[in-house]
């Protein structure tokens, strides 16, 4: 999808979701800007993933996809595992300024409760896999086919904090006050990461803020977008 004219800003949605999560920001930002926002590969509209993707892979397919249209060094918007992508391209040099929303890429240090859940994970897979699949890990894992689990596995499990250290371009994070899949200590270790960057809250809002308080997250990233 590409709408507008001006300078280009590109939307990278989350996992499990498409270019229509961003509904509002594209009718809003289309106004003044140049709007491209994909379906990223094995999602949405688009094609499956030829095999199981890392992160660095979605962000190859993402340059690749820039340089097919055209688009050099546009602005960003991203959401949650967008965001995991959006870091990857920024620490390469690829976005002018980003705007990142509930943005994942922390691994936090795994607790004896999880360990003893892995464990029993792959007991129980010895002797009933299709039980083990059917129970154990989250409810969005179990969702996926077996090629995007192992896809998933290599996303979540990947600590993007070099990624960001490496950023020299401006970065604001903007993020939900009781957001609980990406929680603001969190994205407050990349926001201590990425040198330069702001960090902003919407009070009262969850993960998907910028469609829980649309108006208020637009302008927040507006405002940041025009500062140059």
């Amino acid at each position: 999808m590409q709408q507008g004219e001006g300078k280009d800003l590109v939307f990278l949605h989350g996992y499990l979701s498409s270019k229509e999560s961003f509904y509002p920001q594209i009718n809003y930002f289309s106004r003044h800007f140049r709007v491209t926002a994909p379906d990223l590969p094995g999602f949405g509209g688009s094609g499956p993933i030829p095999a199981a993707w890392s992160v660095g892979e979605y962000a190859d397919w993402l340059e690749g996809f820039l340089k097919e249209r055209g688009i050099a060094f546009p602005c960003v918007i991203a959401h949650s595992f967008g965001g995991r992508v959006a870091l990857k391209c920024l620490a390469r040099g690829l976005f002018d300024r980003a705007v990142l929303t509930g943005c994942a890429g922390i691994v936090r240090r795994r607790t004896l409760s999880y360990h003893l859940k892995v464990k029993s994970y792959r007991l129980v897979k010895k002797f009933a896999p299709r039980f083990a699949e059917a129970k154990f890990g989250s409810a969005e894992y179990r969702s996926l086919s077996p090629l995007m689990r192992e896809s998933y596995k290599k996303i979540v499990n990947e600590d993007l904090r070099e990624e960001a250290k490496r950023i020299a371009r401006p970065v604001l994070y903007l993020n939900g006050e009781r957001d609980r899949e990406t929680p603001l200590s969190s994205v407050k270790i990349l926001h201590e990461c990425t040198a330069g960057s702001r960090l902003a809250v919407l009070k009262g809002c969850g993960h998907f803020a910028h469609l829980e308080e649309p108006l208020l997250f637009d302008l927040a990233a507006e405002e940041f977008l025009n500062d140059a």
